[in-house]
Formats: C-alpha cells, sequence, structure tokens
C-alpha cells in the first residue's frame, strides 16, 4: 500500500464527515419543522432567545438552546451575541429562510422531503436484503408520513403554478377543459392536482389514479372535505385506467421514474388518450449520463442517493422491475418511451420548475 499524503488524508477527512454533518443537520431540520420552531421564530417581531423560543413553544428551553446552535452554525438561523460569558443569545429567521422553512403558502416551501426523514433514513435498516436481492421497496413501505412528504413536497408550487402557468403552455387544453373533457392523473398521490384542476373546470371530470394506499386515503379524505364533485379516486390495479381512447388529458408529475414498469405505463397512457388528445408530463430534470449529470447538477449526490433509499427501491420493488432512478428520466428517455408507445410528438415546455421538466407529448 502507498504511503498517505496526511493533506490529502485530512481533506478526505473533512469530505468524509461533512457530509454526516449535512445529515445531522438535515435531521435538526426536521424537528425544526415537526416542532414549530421555524413557525415560531417566523412569527416573532423580534429575534428570540431560546428561553422565548422554548415558551412560545412549550418545550424545553436547554433541548431548544442546543437546537437552536446548531441551526445558526450551519447558517441557517441568524444569531446575535449574548453577554460577555456567551448566554442570551438571540436566534431569528430571514424572509427567505421563512419561505422556505416556515411558510407552506409559499411556492419556495421546502419541508416536504424532511417531513419523512426519519422515514426514509429507517430504509437503511432494510436495504441491505435489498442489495442482496435486488428486490426494493414501494412508497409505503413509508407508511403514511410518505404519502404526507409528497403532498407537502408538491403541492405549495401546484398551488402557484399549475393553473396559471403550467396548463396554458398546452395547445388547446385549457379550451378543452373550460368545455368538459376527460382528464386521469396518474401517480395522483394525495390529489392536489385533481382537485386544483376540478375546483377550476367544472365541466370537465378528473380521476385520480396511485397504487398507494396511504396517499388514495389521503386523496379520498381531502375530496370529502372539498365538496368538489367532478373528481374521483381510485386504485388502478382495481379500476384500471381506460384503454377505450376516451380521454382528452392525461397528467403524470414526478412518478413514472418511480414505476416498475413504466414502458407499460406509458403505452396504457396512450391507449387512454383520444386521438387528439395531450399528456402532461413532468419528471425530474436529468440528462443522459452519469458525467453530464454530475457536471450540471450540484445537487447529483442527493438526488442519487434518494434514488437509493426511495426512487429506484420503488421501481425495483417488484421483481424484473426496470429500477430507472431518480435520473432515470432524461428528455431522450422520455421522447422514446412515448414514440414506442405510439406517440408521434413531444415537445418541452417552458416551464421553469427547480427540479422537474415538463413535457407534452401527443399521439
Amino acid at each position: 500500500m502507498a504511503a498517505l499524503d496526511p493533506d490529502v488524508l485530512k481533506s478526505v477527512q473533512f469530505l468524509v464527515f461533512s457530509k454526516l454533518e449535512g445529515a445531522v443537520t438535515a435531521g435538526m431540520i426536521h424537528l425544526g419543522d415537526r416542532l414549530g420552531l421555524y413557525r415560531a421564530l417566523a412569527a416573532a417581531d423580534t429575534a428570540l432567545t431560546s428561553a422565548e423560543l422554548a415558551e412560545r413553544t412549550g418545550l424545553h428551553e436547554r433541548w431548544v438552546r442546543e437546537w437552536a446552535y446548531n441551526q445558526a452554525a450551519a447558517r441557517i438561523l441568524g444569531v446575535t451575541a449574548g453577554d460577555d460569558n456567551g448566554i442570551g443569545e438571540r436566534f431569528s429567521v430571514t424572509p427567505e429562510v421563512a419561505a422556505v422553512l416556515a411558510d407552506p403558502s409559499s411556492e419556495a416551501f421546502g419541508m416536504g422531503m424532511f417531513h419523512r426523514l426519519p422515514q426514509t433514513m429507517a430504509t437503511l435498516e432494510v436495504l441491505p436484503d435489498s442489495f442482496r436481492t435486488g428486490i426494493g421497496h414501494d412508497f409505503d413501505s413509508h407508511g403514511p408520513e410518505g404519502a404526507a412528504s409528497l403532498e407537502r413536497s408538491f403541492e405549495p408550487w401546484n398551488r402557484a403554478h399549475l393553473l396559471p402557468t403550467v396548463l396554458p403552455t398546452l395547445d388547446g387544453v385549457v379550451d378543452k377543459l373550460a368545455a368538459g373533457a376527460a382528464v386521469a392523473d396518474i401517480g395522483c398521490g394525495a390529489g392536489g392536482a385533481v382537485l386544483l384542476m376540478a375546483a377550476a373546470f367544472p365541466a370537465s371530470r378528473f380521476t385520480g389514479y396511485d397504487i398507494s394506499q396511504f396517499a388514495l386515503a389521503r386523496a379520498c379524505e381531502r375530496l370529502a372535505e372539498s365538496g368538489v364533485g367532478n373528481a374521483a379516486f381510485h386504485d388502478p390495479r382495481s379500476s384500471s385506467l381506460p384503454s377505450d381512447g376516451s380521454l382528452d388529458l392525461v397528467t403524470s408529475f414526478d412518478c413514472i421514474h418511480d414505476m416498475t414498469d413504466p414502458h407499460a405505463m406509458v403505452a396504457a397512457i396512450r391507449g387512454a388518450l383520444a386521438d387528439d388528445g395531450t399528456w402532461l408530463l413532468a419528471d425530474v430534470k436529468a440528462h443522459d449520463t452519469f458525467t453530464q449529470n454530475v457536471a450540471k447538477n450540484p445537487m447529483a449526490p442527493l438526488m442519487y442517493g434518494i434514488s437509493v433509499l426511495s426512487c429506484m427501491s420503488s421501481g425495483l420493488s417488484e421483481p424484473g422491475g426496470a429500477g430507472l432512478g431518480t435520473l432515470g428520466m432524461p428528455a431522450a428517455r422520455a421522447e422514446a418511451m412515448a414514440r414506442e408507445a405510439g406517440f408521434t410528438r413531444f415537445r418541452r415546455l417552458p416551464v421553469d420548475h427547480a427540479i422537474n421538466a415538463f413535457y407534452e407529448i401527443r399521439p
């Protein structure tokens, strides 16, 4: 074995432990969201001491103080110095931090993935078997918090942009929806997109499909609360997508890459759509090769890690699963799959989204 370069060794140690720092701080972000600490800081007129923050949240001060020290050290919270003994620091959030961490109505709200962090990381206990057997775990393995996480992840942006920004980019679709169209949302999750569209277009009929029992339960609960009468939710294994070309619009938001048989799903979408219908596909922005993804996506390590923990695992949750992974649907692959299924028109839409690319696909 070659002699170790001490400077390189220190760099490697720092690199490795900086990843552990990020993982631990992610856990603290989960706690800050779950315990209402960010919301309390955002609602305060002035910076708060740990004692004041503890009082407002009903928590023990010593725990709150250590949490706040982590968050300030990570440069998430602002901090002003305490007295000469280092006691009485005051903590605060900027408006931008509040938008990401404390305001569910903000399109920048980012707590969805942190919501299910305990469940996601718990898969580390079972993933060694997946590495040996090749079989992964579906999204319901994360429990009801997995469905809640996806709801919190995607709906802030959808509320801000689906109706005013995305749908108008589709050729003729808004007019069809206003007149009365048949629509299916594949991988509907907790039903947010379906309920938004159904409320906006009462003449149309919307059906959401998902295999997650936790997501479907939440979608049906929200449907009952909404009073919307032109929407329904189904498990496609018991109530399948129509195959008679009767649909005018099919949407799928960030789910095709998670499927065990995405090719079959794309073919089913083509069979469900009328010849003048439209498929709106949103999936994670990706490039054709690993090298390109690493060069062009600064979050590539996160994407590949989430793939092992969640997306690829879902795609391999049945024997013979495709296992595309989080970055498994670059434009070239999406277009090839669409054309293989009988679609002839493929267009990337001018929609600005931090994670997803949007496509209009037509027969």
